[in-house]
């Protein structure tokens, strides 16, 4: 028999514990109702996404565009940007094969190839490799693989650039441009087709993030830009065309002057093997033409950020029939350019090249 005072105990211990219980739900309640009106104004902060990038290229011809794909392919594999595709804009199928090779040979066969059908005629060529899709092994097989059965079937480069833009979210993707802007003022050209009903100036407005872009002379350069000069109607139209609200990072060819990655050392770096398409360029082609890295320095832009550089201040650019790009300073501009970097710099910038070349 319990006596009558262990009953009392027992009852208010159990209800002194529902006490409990209940202060605890209350003050989880109230406490979870002060903190959602705490945070009811916050904004929710966005996942950082990685870069979503075009890489449009005059391949063909210099071996730093070969050079900036190869990086594409390393940051894409670590998982530093989405590499959505190849435009070539330097015309000929041979040089839409020099894509196949390289996205073949880097384990990305299945990335969209397209090719410019109506561009510059005869362009300037300084190193030609142009072959290495032909290539031969010493039992007279192909040296090297590739993806793409039929280059006449591929799209042109501003069809597959529509195609590209309409899949992807708003304000998403950056472009980066190392050769000629062909393709690009095609793109900004072109009208409603089954990809998006917006015309190509619309569609990039919409879809386009930034424009990094290997071209440009500004400070106390008094000659015109290279590749706009190679097709200056087509450099007239895209600058006439981009839209004012779009970003442009423009790198000038004397940044990427300053670092230079010597035929000796690519041979040295890559000397795990004979049988990789930028080494056999270098073993095959006269590459001691001066060739400096111009077009990974916005690669490197896209991909880790304005924070490796200096950028100039805010404003716009035009084109003069000379291709010489005035700049304008302007708060509300649209452009910048990468200004010169010191010796310390350009090391930095060379290792990063050269680092992916060691790599196997």
């Amino acid at each position: 028999m319990v006596p009558e005072n262990i009953h009392l105990c027992i009852m208010n211990n159990h209800t002194f514990l529902h006490l409990r219980v209940f202060i605890v739900c209350c003050l989880i309640v109230v406490g979870g109702q002060a903190l959602q009106s705490c945070n009811k104004n916050k904004p929710i902060e966005p996942i950082a996404a990685v870069p979503i990038i075009i890489y449009d290229t005059d391949l063909g011809s210099s071996t730093d565009d070969l050079f900036g794909l190869e990086m594409l392919y390393n940051y894409h594999n670590q998982g530093r940007c989405r590499l959505l595709g190849v435009v070539v804009d330097r015309m000929g199928e041979d040089c839409a094969a020099c894509a196949d090779v390289m996205n073949t040979y880097f384990g990305h066969g299945e990335l969209p190839i397209g090719l410019v059908k109506d561009g510059i005629e005869n362009p300037a060529v300084w190193i030609d490799y142009k072959a290495l899709p032909t290539y031969t092994l010493a039992d007279s097989s192909s040296m090297f693989r590739r993806s793409v059965e039929d280059y006449s079937s591929l799209p042109d480069g501003w069809q597959l650039y529509r195609r590209l833009l309409a899949a992807e979210p708003d304000h998403s993707v950056s472009i980066v441009s190392v050769g000629f802007v062909t393709c690009l003022a095609q793109l900004l050209e072109s009208e409603s087709d089954e990809y998006s009903p917006l015309s190509g100036v619309e569609l990039v407005r919409q879809k386009v993030k930034c424009l990094y872009i290997q071209g440009g002379r500004f400070g106390e350069a008094d000659e015109g830009d290279f590749n706009f000069a190679q097709g200056i109607d087509f450099a007239q139209t895209f600058f006439h065309l981009w839209p004012s609200d779009v970003d442009i990072i423009f790198s000038p060819m004397e940044t990427g002057q300053l670092v230079e990655y010597t035929p000796e050392q690519v041979i040295a770096d890559i000397d795990w093997t004979d049988i990789h398409p930028i080494k056999q360029v270098y073993m095959t082609c006269n590459c001691n033409t001066g060739q400096k890295m111009w077009d990974p320095m916005v690669v490197i832009n896209a991909v880790e950020g304005d924070s490796l550089f200096t950028l100039s201040e805010r404003g716009t650019v035009s084109i003069l029939p000379n291709a010489e790009t005035p700049f304008t300073p302007s708060s509300t501009g649209n452009c910048r350019y990468q200004l010169l970097g010191d010796e310390a710099w350009a090391n930095t910038m060379l290792e990063k090249i050269r680092i992916v070349n060691k790599m196997h």
